[in-house]
């Protein structure tokens, strides 16, 4: 693999990890509600969805979801029902229980929940499954070993959303002793609008557009 195609997939791959969208989305709040310890889960679950339209598009098998007007929409609108659906659920509940006393009480949700979540909003992404079929051919060459070449951007790339994930979720728990007291919960209904308006937005998504 050449240097220069290393640094480019870089350098894009960074501006594509660090640009907020629902993942991000979903960690900082998932953050704000079950502690940034939990949130690691999300991370994860959304890295392992990474992989997995990483692995599809190296294959050919996501061109095949693009390429179908039928499967595009599927996804389309379960992703941004799925959005809209946690939106509403993070605008009505907001992060966490507030007592009487004025403390505050972090919500419980299992990791297998959280991990769940996170691989659902990757996979459920067509922008995503673009974004990812357009990037890895390119920096691939088929005449040398695909395994290694797949195994160097993948891992890259995937480590490089992990830690740009983690770093949201960390800057917003460090924050949340002072919202989450806060009865009127502005930031669990600013952060529920913005679930709603992405899955709007995917929803208007167009096919060609993609």
């Amino acid at each position: 693999m050449d240097i220069s195609n290393i640094l480019l997939f870089l350098s894009i791959a960074f501006i594509a990890t660090i640009t907020p969208g629902p993942a991000i989305l979903l960690a900082t709040s998932h953050s704000l509600a079950y502690g940034v310890k939990r949130s690691v889960f999300t991370i994860l679950g959304n890295i392992t969805g990474l992989f997995i339209m990483s692995a599809m598009s190296v294959a050919g098998l996501s061109a095949i979801i693009l390429g179908s007007a039928l499967l595009f929409s599927v996804v389309k609108f379960v992703g941004a029902i799925y959005l809209i659906y946690l939106g509403i659920k993070l605008w009505r509940n907001g992060f966490a229980t507030v007592k009487s006393s004025g403390s505050v009480t972090l919500q419980n949700a299992s990791r297998m929940k959280l991990y769940s979540s996170g691989l659902a909003v990757a996979l459920s992404n067509p922008k995503a499954i673009a974004f990812t079929t357009a990037l890895f051919p390119q920096f691939i060459a088929h005449d040398q070993p695909v395994l290694f070449q797949f195994s160097i951007l993948v891992g890259t790339f995937m480590l490089l959303s992990f830690c740009c994930i983690l770093g949201y979720a960390y800057a917003i728990h460090t924050t949340q002793k002072r919202y989450l007291e806060s009865r009127h919960n502005y930031l669990g209904k600013v952060l529920g609008g913005a679930f709603v308006a992405s899955g709007i937005a995917l929803a208007c998504t167009s096919h060609r557009a993609v």
